[in-house]
């Protein structure tokens, strides 16, 4: 009786063993800005978002998968098995430099193609069970705090996440981890400043869905807990640093504060944002 084997490597997949071209590439995505940008190519880490990837139906070009170690879990050949694009066995030193990770050889990694997504492409409808949320977070320099506030869009139930004006990249890999797959099942939009926005806002209203600006400022109008959140809301949350821009201070209707305690003079950007979008979800339950 022939012994079944645990690691499905068919001998017709490609394999890649040493430092060549094709995983410069590969590489190339993982601390290049430009490179992703010019492959339109990114790669996934991580059992979670590689799960959610397949589950929204992500586009995928290539799934990397560990040639030596241990047997795969059933997880991984699971997700090899359903794959239907092109597989590439790597060796288990080279899956550790593209997953990096100093001390395990993740069993997968996938190349993806990256969705550049321009607010033209994002309608709106009043219909829902619930008023539209949407969450622009202005100028982020740290591709880890977007990926946080992208976590925190989907666990509260934002509509989408839009970035404005020179920001972090949501395909690097520290925004992919970050968002622990929310990046695949809450669009990200990209808009160039507020006035992009405010146009988008007033076609929404031309075509009868409402939209309020609601900005977070440690200097707000009202706190948190006083603003009616039950409408249609763009939440601003502003720059890590600098907070929001001139331009979003003018564009918003309305700013709310966090009152906080403690030797803390503020919260965090993505932390300010979970905030602001629990006392949301909370208003709205």
């Amino acid at each position: 009786m022939t012994k079944k084997t645990t690691r499905p490597t068919p001998s017709s997949d490609p394999k890649v063993t040493v430092r060549n071209a094709r995983f410069q590439q590969w590489q190339s995505y993982l601390s290049t800005r430009a490179k992703r940008t010019k492959a339109a190519r990114f790669l996934i880490q991580g059992v979670r978002p590689l799960t959610l990837a397949v589950e929204h139906d992500w586009p995928a070009e290539t799934l990397l998968y560990r040639l030596d170690g241990p047997p795969l879990s059933a997880w991984a050949r699971g997700v090899l098995e359903e794959w239907r694009h092109e597989k590439v066995g790597v060796s288990g030193e080279l899956m550790r430099e593209l997953g990096e990770k100093a001390d395990s050889d993740p069993e997968l990694i996938a190349v993806a193609k990256t969705r550049q997504r321009g607010l033209g492409g994002l309608t709106l409808s009043q219909s829902g069970p619930a008023a539209p949320l949407l969450v622009v977070f202005d100028r982020p320099t740290s591709p880890g705090n977007l990926g946080t506030l992208v976590r925190s869009a989907d666990a509260f139930g934002a509509d989408a996440v839009i970035v404005t004006g020179h920001a972090a990249d949501p395909f690097d890999p520290q925004c992919v981890r970050a968002s622990t797959g929310s990046l695949f099942a809450v669009p990200v939009y990209a808009a160039a400043d507020a006035s992009e926005v405010l146009a988008f806002r007033d076609r929404q209203r031309a075509a009868g869905v409402e939209l309020r600006i609601v900005g977070t400022d440690e200097h707000g109008d009202v706190p948190i807990f006083g603003h009616d959140f039950t409408v249609g809301t763009i939440l601003v949350v502003g720059n890590e640093t600098r907070g929001m821009s001139a331009g979003w201070r003018q564009a918003c209707d309305a700013t709310v504060s966090i009152p906080i305690g403690g030797a803390a003079s503020s919260l965090g950007a993505p932390s300010a944002g979970a905030v602001c979008l629990y006392e949301v979800a909370r208003q709205r339950m």
